[in-house]
């Protein structure tokens, strides 16, 4: 784990509605261009509908009035006009929903992936994304950006275009009735707030338990990984059947909170369904008893209760995606709000690292754990070995993240030969900054590719790297050498052999900045004390070397000593 994971973040831009998820965030638009046009798209058609929704009304009314009043209408030929515009507008219904059904789902996987790929690019910059937050959140970012935001398939392709037809096809249909039938129009513009009103109620009740699902299934997430990837140990050890207690009762905690929500739903469902139910009714009970007095025209009567439940249809469909979107929005929330995070200003400033001491003047991160570091003043100069030493959580990896530039201080400063390091063009300062971070990455494929970056084993100063960490032993008892495959994560190797060959990498590079964080991990006594020699060596050859570490072996190195807790001390003296 990292050393003192930080949760503290970069601006975020919020929506309005603060912590609460709206029911359309607009930033969603911002941030992927096929909403964009799938907003528009749905708002062509929902107007289609709409157009062809009072088209039938007005054809179907004009028909039935006719029919019943004057028995001369009542032939074929008399309703042809009625009849063909009646069977135009049903078929122009079924036309506009299916091409809206049919477009919705393409637009939502399209949007999916670029909220994804968003999320993905504002995660990895470190301008804008703490890699401690990363990295202690990683496991629910997983969750977030694979099964979360698949939820959001309901969300786009159901909620959001019953959303659009509300605000388009309600309106429309409100004021034909009122033409037609003021008295209905009435009851329809006094019941229809109820509808909206029930929802929020029901949405401030389900929201905390959404998020606990969502907790739950991230939860549940990270043991399996945990699990699966430290499954051989566990057998070995013969202890592989103690952590299934654990899962299992994550499992049931997911399955708690899933029943918990979808009760709600059924509930909540019911509930609009039977309100909307009854404000029709008293629509048609209003228009029943003024025909019976003849208080208005049946053409005027049929007209308002064909077009009345057409008023509430977008509504209940609001309700009944409602929960089915649930899990969507939230993720959706979480990703537009990483994918606003204001990143700072990047620098323009070039400095030659070699030969240039980094000075730290009161350096201090506050986390939600405090300050992690703080107050820390140190100097580390060229040709010398910085050890910096203190307890787990103290803030020795965000130490390291300041000097790499990953982190800014929220006290004191950093500079490097002179210039604070976020005036630096970060692309050319880290060119000359060779880094092993607590979890070094090893992308699939062979050994050999692994080093490739660097160079290859035939190179000397790869093949000297090797011989001093002890990797060269490694290969040798891998089946295929430095042609051994490697699985995501550096699988194939054990934890010792994964450290040495990022060791490899780092040793090998001729950088004039050298930063290890805990490179003596997952290592025996006898490799660290060679892996302690190597990096003394490269301090020799004229790199500035900063060093995290909890081993007391390491202070055997160290010219300078920075106690995160305490002082600095001159080790040379």
């Amino acid at each position: 784990m990292p050393d003192e994971p930080s949760a503290r973040a970069l601006p975020v831009e919020r929506s309005r509605d603060g912590d609460r998820t709206p029911p359309f965030d607009p930033r969603l638009l911002r941030y992927s261009p096929s909403a964009r046009r799938y907003a528009v798209a749905i708002a062509a058609f929902s107007v289609g509908t709409v157009i062809a929704v009072i088209a039938g009304a007005v054809a179907l009314a004009g028909l039935l009035g006719e029919l019943v009043t004057d028995p001369a209408s009542r032939t074929f030929g008399a309703q042809s006009v009625h009849l063909s515009v009646v069977a135009a507008a049903f078929a122009a219904r079924a036309l506009m929903t299916y091409l809206q059904e049919r477009y919705a789902h393409r637009a939502a996987l399209a949007t999916i992936a670029e909220l994804r790929s968003a999320a993905v690019d504002a995660l990895t910059d470190a301008r804008r994304t703490s890699p401690h937050v990363l990295a202690a959140d990683r496991d629910r970012w997983s969750t977030v950006l694979l099964r979360g935001l698949d939820a959001l398939v309901d969300y786009l392709a159901d909620y959001v275009p019953a959303l659009l037809s509300t605000a388009v096809i309600t309106p429309l249909v409100v004021i034909v009735i009122g033409w037609a039938d003021w008295p209905s129009a009435v009851i329809i513009i006094v019941t229809i707030p109820l509808i909206p009103l029930f929802m929020v109620l029901i949405g401030l009740l389900t929201r905390d338990r959404t998020r606990r699902r969502l907790d739950a299934m991230s939860n549940q997430s990270s043991q399996l990984l945990d699990l699966l990837t430290g499954l051989p140990t566990l057998r070995a050890i013969g202890r592989a059947v103690g952590p299934t207690r654990r899962v299992d009762e994550l499992g049931r905690e997911f399955g708690r909170t899933t029943m918990s929500s979808l009760r709600i739903a059924f509930l909540s469902g019911a509930a609009l369904e039977l309100l909307a139910t009854l404000s029709v009714a008293l629509v048609a009970v209003g228009i029943g008893l003024r025909l019976v007095f003849g208080d208005m025209s049946l053409y005027a009567g049929v007209l308002a209760l064909v077009l009345a439940p057409e008023a509430y249809l977008p509504l209940r469909r609001i309700g009944s995606a409602f929960h089915a979107a649930q899990d969507g929005m939230e993720a959706s929330r979480e990703v537009l709000d990483v994918c606003a995070r204001t990143g700072r200003p990047v620098g323009a400033r070039t400095v030659d690292v070699a030969g240039a001491p980094i000075d730290l003047s009161e350096v201090g991160v506050q986390t939600r754990d405090g300050w992690t570091p703080r107050g820390v003043t140190a100097c580390c100069s060229p040709g010398r070995v910085t050890v910096v030493a203190g307890p787990n959580g103290s803030g020795k990896s965000t130490l390291l993240s300041t000097i790499l530039g990953l982190e800014t201080p929220d006290e004191g400063t950093v500079r490097i030969g002179g210039v604070d390091v976020h005036e630096l063009a970060p692309d050319e300062y880290h060119a000359q900054v060779a880094w092993l971070p607590q979890h070094p990455v090893i992308i699939a494929g062979t050994v050999a590719d692994n080093l490739a970056v660097f160079g290859t084993l035939a190179d000397a100063p790869t093949a000297r790297a090797a011989h001093a960490v002890a990797f060269d032993e490694a290969l040798a008892d891998l089946p295929n050498g430095a042609a051994t495959p490697l699985g995501s994560d550096g699988s194939g190797l054990s934890a010792g052999q994964r450290q040495r060959l990022a060791l490899v990498r780092v040793l090998a590079s001729d950088a004039p900045l050298v930063l290890l964080d805990e490179p003596t991990a997952h290592l025996d006594d006898d490799t660290a004390e060679r892996v302690l020699d190597a990096i003394s060596d490269r301090a020799a050859d004229g790199a500035t070397v900063v060093v995290v570490s909890h081993r007391a072996a390491a202070l055997r190195i160290a010219d300078t000593v920075v106690d995160i807790r305490r002082e600095v001390v001159d080790a040379t003296r």
